[in-house]
């Protein structure tokens, strides 16, 4: 289908739209189930970046391994938000950072239990979703891992005792909660990490539109619009 349009292209003289994928992660994401229209924090910013840079693009949201996978495998195709790790640094080329993403351990309300730090839970099973960083992360440190397909399986998971705690982004795994109507059920109890998410990019978009998209998201720090977006969705 790309080589098609590639074709398209060049007869037409128009240039491919970009495609950006991404997945359902209030508030920096948020995929509306009626009508699949993203939304948030980071959408609004990769928007503007795009706008600001004449780019035609299209943004379609996915499961997130599926997401990923698209941007490493697809030319013309960039996933956000995407935490930068050491281990993900040589799969990409990055725009950002984005936006910054505190991870916290969520546990049943009145569990007795009060760790003070992430070592303390070497013992228990930590609830996580397949392919996010949060559970790379965990699994990389030799925690016991029970992972799902989608965050949003994990607040009944952790209730049903499948497993011990869960370790999640602060303010999607507080959005999962409302949503569910489990806030009073489920409470964040441990900040243990904090990582910045960017947009990533497959290996072969140019470097030039890189640096590109990069300074225009540094003038839209220093313009005032990244912090008008975040103030939206506070």
């Amino acid at each position: 289908m790309k080589f098609i349009l590639f074709l398209f292209s060049l007869i037409t003289g128009h240039a491919l739209a970009l495609t950006l994928t991404t997945e359902d992660y209030p508030p920096f994401n948020i995929v509306d189930p009626k009508t699949q229209k993203v939304s948030g924090i980071s959408t609004e910013k990769v928007s503007e970046v795009m706008r600001r840079s004449k780019e035609a693009f299209t943004i379609t949201p996915y499961p997130w391994l599926r997401a990923f996978q698209l941007a490493q495998k697809e030319t013309d195709t960039c996933v956000f938000s995407t935490t930068r790790t050491p281990e993900r640094e040589a799969s990409f080329k990055w725009v950002g950072p984005l936006v910054k993403n505190n991870w916290y351990i969520f546990a049943r309300a009145g569990d007795t239990r009060s760790p003070k730090n992430l070592k303390e839970l070497k013992a228990y099973s930590i609830g996580a979703y397949r392919g996010d960083a949060i559970a790379e992360y965990l699994e990389k440190n030799g925690f016991k891992t029970d992972l799902a397909k989608a965050d949003e399986d994990n607040p009944q998971k952790l209730l049903s005792n499948r497993f011990d705690f869960w370790a999640s982004g602060e303010l999607l795994g507080l959005s999962i909660l409302k949503r569910k109507n489990l806030s009073d059920k489920i409470i964040p109890i441990l900040l243990f990490n904090q990582t910045e998410m960017y947009l990533a990019c497959n290996l072969k978009t140019s470097q030039v539109k890189i640096d590109n998209y990069n300074k225009i998201l540094q003038d839209m720090d220093k313009d005032g619009t990244n912090l008008a977006i975040e103030n939206k969705y506070r």
